[in-house]
């Protein structure tokens, strides 16, 4: 490779010498432009020389780096193309490990499984803190227990409690209020019409219809809650 480098530096000085350095080379580049190519390709040329004769000392060691590398970077540009699919693999397979986990799907669905007791809890983010509901599609509205409204700042006083609720274990009163925000994975509703139980009317919040209602569907299959945002 130094031979290379040096036959490449006396044709560069051979044409530059014939030249007489006063004109073009073949009406492409000047006679400095080619001097300073030619010295830029000997030092880089000097460079990957010495680079060459250590990889060459140490060859199987070398190339056994060099697939590692390229593996890492094959692995990468795989892992980007395919990212939205492995999040939803990994959400699915999280789901499957925490029933009630939200498990993103195509075409922002989000799966439920159901518990082992058969019943669906599904975990939401109220006004940005976490709750665990009962889907209930027998409960006209959210409703929350006395101490998840409380956990979130909202204490009705007791002449609040006035409204009556269906639920799935019949009649609750209940004092109306409203919701900043409840998300389930990426569904997110704001400004949710909801209730929160008297304290020990209920022992665990519900997802009822003024939040369902919102929604373009949900369906049982099986052990999965399938709910589609809008």
């Amino acid at each position: 490779m130094m031979y290379f480098g040096l036959i490449v530096i006396g044709i560069v000085l051979a044409i530059l010498i014939l030249t007489d350095g006063s004109s073009s080379i073949g009406g492409v580049i000047e006679p400095d432009q080619l001097a300073g190519l030619a010295w830029g390709g000997m030092i880089l040329t000097l460079v990957v020389a010495g680079f060459w004769h250590r990889f060459q000392d140490r060859m199987g060691e070398n190339l056994r780096y060099i697939l590692i590398w390229l593996a890492l970077g094959l692995a990468v540009v795989i892992g980007y193309s395919y990212k939205d699919r492995m999040q939803v693999a990994g959400d699915r397979l999280l789901g499957d490990l925490r029933p009630g986990a939200a498990a993103t799907g195509p075409s922002g669905t989000v799966t439920i499984t159901r518990r082992s007791d058969g019943d669906f809890r599904v975990r939401a983010e109220v006004n940005g803190q976490t709750q665990t509901f009962a889907f209930d599609t027998g409960a006209s509205a959210v409703v929350l227990t006395a101490e998840s409204a409380a956990a979130i700042g909202i204490k009705p006083d007791p002449s609040d409690f006035t409204a009556r609720v269906s639920t799935a274990n019949g009649i609750a009163y209940t004092a109306p209020i409203y919701l900043d925000s409840i998300g389930i994975g990426p569904i997110t509703e704001r400004r949710v019409d909801a209730m929160v139980a008297k304290p020990g009317a209920l022992t665990t919040n519900l997802l009822g219809q003024s939040f369902l209602g919102r929604l373009s569907g949900y369906e049982v299959k099986g052990d999965r809650l399938i709910l589609t945002g809008r």
